[in-house]
């Protein structure tokens, strides 16, 4: 059985910033609360991931995407997350292909700078 993961409902309406320390509704919140513990759970059950993406207000900045799902991907390889991760989004049905761009390139160092994905 899948597992279900609404940010809006588990984290905030109001995604925020790369790191916990920028702010509330990091990025790194999502990823070390509720993404990676959803997927460690997923993989050990052969489930996937269905990470509900509809229901924050003013959508998603790319600090938080990168983090969350490239930070997810550099822990545990790309292959396995693009694999487990099921994307769902009514309202930006783009939003599927641009984090999985995120987690393609996240051998890539995080964090901003030149050369890196901010």
């Amino acid at each position: 059985m899948s597992i279900i993961i609404n940010v809006a409902k588990v984290l905030t309406k109001f995604p925020g910033p790369r790191y916990r320390k920028q702010g509330p509704g990091s990025g790194e919140e999502f990823l070390e609360v509720h993404l990676r513990p959803a997927f460690l759970q997923a993989k050990q059950a052969g489930n996937k991931v269905i990470v509900q993406l509809d229901g924050v207000k003013y959508g998603y900045p790319t600090s938080f995407l990168e983090e969350a799902f490239g930070g997810l991907a550099r822990e545990f390889g790309i292959d396995d997350v693009q694999e487990t991760l099921v994307f769902e989004s009514a309202n930006e049905p783009l939003l599927d292909y641009e984090i999985r761009q995120y987690i393609k390139e996240a051998t890539q160092v995080r964090g901003s700078g030149s050369g890196t994905i901010a």
